[in-house]
């Protein structure tokens, strides 16, 4: 007769184990966005009034930023006005 291989069988991972894995791997994520927005930001308001050409960039990093969720849309809506206010009302040097 052929011998039966014994198949071991994965542990069943609980509910709770599941929603912490995936909140770690959503706070790296957010995370990330997060920074990168932060630094593009500063750098945008270090440089003045010269950085009106990068405002596209900048506005569209916010935007991901509201559609993934790691800001709130009327804080995104908040960050581009006070951004284009900034950049715009200053006087050019």
């Amino acid at each position: 007769m052929a011998e039966k291989k014994k198949v071991k069988k994965k542990k069943k991972m609980s509910s709770a184990e599941k929603q912490a894995k995936q909140a770690l791997v959503r706070r790296s994520r957010n995370q990330a966005v997060r920074k990168r927005l932060r630094s593009t930001l500063k750098r945008l308001r270090a440089k003045g009034t010269d950085a009106k050409s990068e405002l596209p960039q900048a506005y569209s990093l916010i935007d991901r930023a509201a559609k993934k969720g790691v800001i709130h849309k009327r804080a995104a809506a908040r960050r581009k006005s006070r951004l284009a206010h900034l950049l715009h009302s200053a006087p050019s040097a």
